[in-house]
């Protein structure tokens, strides 16, 4: 299977909807949601430090937002990883987390980088195990896992 990974660009914006709410409803189990708000993706066109890679062969088939934060403790926060269904399977999430990776070696933020995870989303959960994330904190309805190096 061939794709790339690349900076997603605003005329992505439309297929990353259709994909956010593909993701929803494999989590849920339900076809009623609304997506993101209106102009929730914007400051990820703005070329400051937040952005989505895309995974595309013809068309975007994935994508991953990564959220940088500089705070008492800098980190990188993954969000929103979502690879349409019938690419699943193929290692299309693997690259894009690997992608994030580097990208927050490249900030200097490699050792800090988090995400949140459903309880439900047991695929999602045994892929980032694999990749050396390990729960961090339990968030009621959701697990925030972290990275450790060396693990």
């Amino acid at each position: 299977m061939s794709y790339c990974i690349r900076k997603a660009v605003q005329e992505d914006e439309q297929r990353i909807f259709e994909l956010f709410i593909e993701m929803l409803q494999t989590i849920y189990h339900t076809e009623d949601f609304q997506g993101y708000e209106p102009g929730y993706l914007d400051r990820y066109w703005k070329n400051g430090e937040d952005i989505i890679l895309v995974a595309e062969d013809d068309d975007v088939i994935a994508y991953l937002a990564v959220e940088v934060h500089r705070e008492d403790v800098d980190y990188i926060y993954l969000d929103d990883l979502s690879v349409t269904e019938k690419k699943r399977g193929n290692g299309i999430g693997t690259s894009l987390i690997h992608k994030a990776e580097d990208y927050a070696m490249e900030l200097g933020l490699s050792e800090d980088i988090l995400f949140h995870v459903d309880k439900n989303n047991a695929s999602a959960f045994r892929l980032y195990e694999r990749l050396g994330y390990k729960v961090f904190r339990d968030d009621g309805n959701r697990y925030l896992m972290k990275r450790y190096i060396g693990s």
